[in-house]
């Protein structure tokens, strides 16, 4: 049969073979003998707890280091490690967080008052103290493991000496290297259903300012190691610009600091702990943290980056190498999984003729902190390419490189070839649709064929260190294919997208610039790993503080929170507005700051879909065959549920659409599908409704012409599924052969 809006089919069932028997039995899987049915190992999902021990910080704290703002009751745990190499990061602390409460105000708060000088950013009395803290005895990464980049924080040297008469501590503030400026947080407990509430998680991993300076981008690998899956991935940190640029001088006072500079002058240089410069990185290098040890590293530099930093980056799991966006030239750097650059693509020359417009080369700019040119707090003299080629966000999708480009964002995607190469296929793909102007910092996809990209405010760089973005009117949307396509419009996506309430302020329009998609959380707020990219996880500034509604927010914890938001995604605008239906996470546990501006960045989330991690339970009653939870391992050589009588290929103007004719010779009485990928590299989404008498389709995007694609059918009833919970599925692996034509434009 030929449906409506389509072609005739290429081909008919070209290798409709039939899967392997596979149907359910009963069984407990909770922790028996330590391993899955697949013989991998059972990961816990949470950190094991010590006991707590609440202490106050007094304000004649007898660190040598007193922090920029004032003490607060924190929690400390009963012994604090040693400082460890620098090249291990992260908190080796057990210890849980306690309710909030405020504190006194400090003799250094006392001394910023009554000089008139903002120290905005306090962010280093947070709720993990101690240390820097040795590796981790175990693995730091674990699937649902969500890594959040954000400024590391301020402190006076030398400051309990005292200050001159006179003397503005602005001008003695500078960048804590001893503080976090990426966290690697366990949320695989939210603490119960969501209701706008804060959530204290487990003490997370951390990495210093000290280590890798101030970083925004980051992305996993896939965890192969010395050529075998491993099962857990490293992580990875590009230098930025998007938290400020800071330069000193030598110490000319002799009061034990360097000379905070706001113009180029001779003999500057970057702040320490701007760019990780005691362990050789620059503004163009990507960071390496392993996920097993912790260990920290530097893995690639772009060494003709002058100070603009990377955009984003991201990981192509197809080809196992690397894509880096370069502020300052405005390249697009593909590098390989030792860290070795490759090539390069140039969207100002390669890309924009594609759509009609003019070539622009980069123009030369660099970013000279000795020119008298230069400004601190004028991001147009800090060396940015031209804004007509100035890639953002990179994201690697369905065997093409999507990019943002621009303030005035365009979402723009290359191919990429067999060999790993760029395709040189260029393509426009949309213009941005928001109220603001603002460029797009992040994109991702989930498998359902959606589009999510993240806004992020224009660089900013106050020097009392307040505000990195002009906050309050960035958007988190998506998009997705029209289907049919709509002759009339130009691009292939909808015109108009759907939006995210992100933050409780006036406009919902929070958005630091970072997203990703995580598994689902059941009702009780635990992360249910059965269910892939089902919620939003996005970066925000103030995003509890609205006076209209602060008595009912007060319940659910402080106010002012810069962080990470936690959204089901299917909750899109109107829905959740005010987002009472999210969770909340603070990047550094202080509450103390609620003026700052732009001081968290991104958001990754290791969110790997074989669903094998996690523990199962048993369903009361047990598994009836050929029955079993979704994702659940086949438990034996039992016959299949169902049959693939026929299978016809499409093409599209989303791609390759196969339509599958099943028979459910079990009687089963299915009236759904999910599919995903068995196949690296390759995605496969399927409708979020399905016709009564019609075949099942599902889009293919990222395989190359005659490839065989291994897809993953999951058969069930809607009426089950939306009862919430474990639900009946019939499941099945169907090697699909495409065909040897390709369905590009």
């Amino acid at each position: 049969m030929v449906r409506p809006g389509k072609e005739a089919p290429m081909t008919s069932n070209p290798e409709a073979l039939r899967s392997p028997g596979t149907t359910g039995a009963r069984r407990d899987h909770r922790l028996r003998d330590g391993v899955d049915a697949l013989g991998f190992p059972l990961i816990p999902l949470t950190l094991r707890k010590s006991r707590r021990i609440v202490t106050m910080r007094k304000a004649d704290n007898s660190s040598r280091e007193e922090r920029a703002g004032p003490p607060r009751l924190a929690l400390v745990c009963a012994a604090q490690p040693e400082a460890p190499p620098v090249d291990f990061g992260g908190s080796s602390m057990s210890c849980d967080h306690g309710p909030f409460v405020s504190s006194h105000t400090s003799r250094l708060h006392r001394l910023i008052k009554a000089t008139g000088g903002f120290l905005a950013i306090a962010l280093t009395a947070g709720l993990w103290l101690g240390g820097i803290a040795k590796a981790q005895d175990t693995q730091i990464i674990y699937p649902g493991s969500m890594a959040v980049t954000g400024f590391s924080g301020t402190v006076i040297p030398n400051f309990d000496e005292g200050l001159p008469p006179g003397v503005d501590p602005v001008d003695e503030t500078f960048i804590d290297t001893t503080r976090a400026t990426l966290r690697v947080f366990d949320v695989s407990h939210l603490g119960g259903p969501a209701s706008g509430q804060l959530v204290f998680t487990p003490p997370p991993f951390e990495v210093t300012a000290g280590q890798v300076g101030q970083v925004f981008g980051v992305t996993y690998d896939d965890g192969v190691r010395d050529g075998v899956p491993s099962g857990v991935p490293n992580l990875y940190a590009a230098a930025t610009s998007l938290h400020g640029i800071r330069i000193v001088t030598p110490d000319a006072d002799s009061d034990g600091r360097p000379e905070r500079q706001r113009r180029g002058t001779a003999g500057a240089t970057f702040m320490e702990g701007q760019f990780g410069a005691q362990n050789g990185g620059g503004p163009g290098t990507i960071w390496k943290i392993d996920g097993i040890t912790g260990q920290v590293a530097k893995f690639a530099d772009i060494d003709t980056n002058s100070g603009p930093g990377i955009g984003n980056l991201t990981f192509d799991p197809n080809h196992r190498q690397f894509f880096a966006s370069d502020l300052d030239t405005g390249l697009i750097h593909r590098i390989d999984a030792n860290g070795r650059l490759i090539d390069t693509f140039d969207h100002g020359v390669a890309g924009r003729p594609a759509h009609g417009l003019a070539p622009v080369a980069d123009d030369g700019a660099v970013m000279d902190i000795q020119g008298v040119a230069f400004d601190t707090g004028d991001p147009e003299t800090w060396g940015y390419t031209q804004d007509e080629r100035r890639v953002w966000a990179v994201s690697y999708h369905g065997g093409r490189l999507y990019y943002s480009v621009g303030e005035k964002s365009e979402i723009w995607s290359v191919g990429i070839a067999r060999d790993g190469s760029f395709a040189g296929d260029p393509r426009w793909e949309l213009t941005v649709k928001a109220d603001k102007d603002y460029a797009v910092t992040d994109i991702a996809f989930d498998n359902g064929g959606f589009m999510y990209l993240a806004q992020r405010g224009p660089v900013e760089n106050r020097y009392d260190y307040s505000q990195f973005a002009d906050s309050g009117k960035g958007e988190v949307i998506r998009y997705w294919h029209e289907n049919p396509d709509d002759p009339t419009t130009e691009s292939v996506w909808v015109e108009v997208p759907q939006e995210y309430a992100v933050g409780f302020p006036q406009g919902n329009r929070q958005s630091a610039g970072g997203l990703d998609l995580q598994y689902g959380y059941d009702a009780d707020g635990n992360l249910d790993t059965s269910v892939c990219t089902q919620t939003l996880v996005n970066t925000g500034d103030k995003l509890r503080d609205n006076p209209t509604l602060a008595e009912q927010l007060a319940a659910g914890g402080p106010l002012a929170v810069h962080g990470v938001q936690i959204t089901p995604k299917d909750l899109v605008k109107p829905a959740n507005v005010p987002p009472f239906g999210s969770w909340f996470v603070d990047f550094d546990g202080y509450f103390e700051d609620p003026e700052v501006e732009g001081h968290v960045g991104d958001v990754a989330v290791w969110h790997p879909c074989e669903g094998r991690a996690g523990y199962y339970e048993e369903i009361p009653g047990g598994y009836l065959p050929p029955f079993y939870p979704p994702d659940f391992p086949p438990p034996g050589n039992l016959p299949p549920c169902l049959d693939v009588e026929d299978v016809q290929y499409y093409c599209t103007p989303s791609g390759l659409e196969a339509d599958l004719y099943l028979h459910d010779h079990a009687g089963f009485g299915g009236d759904s599908i999910k599919a995903q990928s068995r196949t690296p590299g390759v995605a496969v989404t399927s409708p979020m409704s399905h016709a009564p008498g019609t075949p099942y389709t599902i889009n293919i995007t990222g395989h190359y012409p005659g490839d065989r694609v291994d897809v993953g059918l999951c058969f069930y009833r809607k009426s089950d599924k939306d009862k919430g919970g474990y639900y009946p599925c019939c499941k099945m692996t169907l090697p699909l052969r495409t065909p040897a034509v390709s369905c590009e434009r």
